[in-house]
């Protein structure tokens, strides 16, 4: 009977603690809260342990901070387009 009662203990804890765990996914998932943070940790992470991850992740974030570069029309109109230089 005690054997079975410590069983039931360590499978309700388990229990309430996956609950747990699933209720903050959801109310992270909806407020997008862990976004920013969980980045820069596993950034942190990766520049300590991994040199080459950490040179990557930066390299990704000077891309997206550059802007696109405007469109050129020289190549689409010929010398006669119709603008008088």
């Amino acid at each position: 009977m005690s054997e079975s009662l410590t069983l039931l203990t360590v499978l309700a804890g388990l229990a309430v603690t996956l609950a747990l765990f699933a209720l903050l996914a959801r109310h992270v998932r909806r407020r997008g809260t862990a976004g920013g943070a969980l980045r820069g940790a596993l950034a942190a992470h990766d520049e300590a342990f991994h040199g080459t991850a950490a040179d990557s992740y930066y390299e990704l974030q000077v891309q997206t901070d550059r802007r696109a570069p405007l469109p050129d029309d020289r190549w689409r109109r010929g010398p006669r387009s119709g603008r008088r230089v």
